[in-house]
């Protein structure tokens, strides 16, 4: 996962090895792997807005997390995702029109605001093209993921989706940027 600085072709994860990173401990025993860990629906931002924001975060020798579109998707969050956001001091969640259709974002968005609340993780949404109260409420586009979500679920189906629309509205409650036509 580790990338060096001057290479031309870089993963999705950095690693920036400058000792000048502005959010983290210069220490070696500092509780965060990241300075960042980005949160997206790749489909909707991977080569615009996210791309963009963890290219100018990179910049800013700021060590962020973006997902590797090679780490293994399956039914569950990937152990390495769960240790990168629990490893991560900031995470942005970008919410853009398709986040609530993917479990796997979802699922993400869970981890972190139970890292926000039990070890202090700071959350910064970003609304892209979606307002923040579709988000907060599960409406408009967010409400039809709902429905798409609770067609035919099970008893435990049912559970996590209550459990994602908790955390929805904790995010979406929270203090972001909302940006529209940028």
């Amino acid at each position: 996962m580790a990338s060096t600085s001057n290479s031309s072709k870089r993963p999705f994860s950095s690693s920036t090895s400058n000792s000048k990173r502005p959010f983290s401990s210069s220490s070696s025993n500092s509780k965060w792997t990241y300075d960042v860990f980005l949160s997206f629906r790749g489909k909707d931002t991977r080569n615009s807005f996210t791309a963009h924001l963890y290219w100018a975060l990179d910049r800013g020798n700021i060590k962020t997390f973006r997902d590797n579109e090679e780490l293994p998707r399956g039914e569950e969050i990937a152990p390495e995702l769960l240790k990168a956001i629990e490893g991560s001091r900031i995470s942005i969640i970008v919410f853009s029109k398709t986040y609530a259709h993917s479990k796997w974002c979802l699922d993400e968005l869970v981890k972190i605001m139970e890292c926000e609340k039990e070890k202090g993780q700071k959350v910064f949404p970003i609304f892209y093209h979606v307002e923040p109260s579709e988000v907060r409420n599960q409406t408009g586009i967010y409400g039809e993921a709902f429905n798409n979500h609770e067609r035919n679920a099970d008893e435990k189906k049912k559970k996590k989706i209550e459990e994602w629309r908790t955390a929805l509205r904790k995010a979406g409650n929270l203090s972001g940027f909302h940006l529209q036509d940028r």
